[in-house]
């Protein structure tokens, strides 16, 4: 049976591209398609893919996002993310959030199927340079500590991406369906554990993490 892929990616011509090269492989389904991280992780839940190919940097939420709500709902999902970035600052925190695999977007047609491949049968696949530097990590193993990203909630990690898109504390109340107040309290809370102090060092730490669209 074919494989179920959803692929998310917020560049229109880059998403049907890549789900056209797919699809006439004729070993994959494309269930659903998403523009952004949010519509990725909606989709998700409808659709019930075996595979979503996600990139890195989306609006909305990022593709780190979607992976930890994709495997926290959908056990059986798998994820693999594709990314122009391959330092290790990026792969250590996209593998704690659960992905299955780990491709740059200049990889073939060919690989990429194989990495799918991989993934949908159980195992992990990763590129050449991440390989590399999850050998790297192994080998010399240093204290790394907990990306302070990580410890936000899913509503302060929302605010975030939003605050990034450069949304005012009210409009992101009514993105999110909250009160102002409600708003005021995820914004705050979440630059308090990032330890930033305004807008423009939100979008800062996001460029840093790659996490801009």
């Amino acid at each position: 049976m074919a494989i179920r892929l959803l692929v998310a990616d917020d560049h229109t011509i880059v998403r049907q591209g890549l789900v056209s090269m797919l699809e006439e492989t004729g070993e994959c389904e494309v269930v659903a398609q998403a523009a952004d991280g949010a519509e990725a992780v909606e989709l998700a839940m409808k659709t019930h893919p075996d595979v979503v190919v996600t990139d890195l940097s989306m609006p909305r939420l990022s593709g780190l996002e979607v992976v930890k709500r994709v495997r926290e709902k959908l056990v059986n999902t798998k994820a693999l993310v594709l990314t122009v970035h391959e330092e290790e600052e990026y792969i250590l925190p996209i593998i704690r959030a659960g992905a299955s695999g780990f491709l740059n977007k200049d990889t073939s047609v060919a690989d990429l199927m194989t990495a799918i491949k991989t993934i949908h049968s159980g195992q992990a696949y990763f590129g050449p340079r991440a390989a590399k530097a999850l050998a790297d990590q192994h080998q010399r193993p240093r204290e790394v500590g907990l990306d302070p990203y990580d410890t936000l909630t899913a509503r302060e990690r929302e605010t975030f991406h939003l605050v990034v898109e450069g949304k005012t504390t009210k409009e992101i109340a009514q993105i999110l369906d909250i009160g102002v107040k409600t708003a005021e309290n995820h914004r705050a809370r979440m630059m308090e554990k990032l330890g930033l102090r305004n807008t423009a060092e939100v979008v800062r730490y996001a460029a840093r993490k790659g996490l801009l669209s």
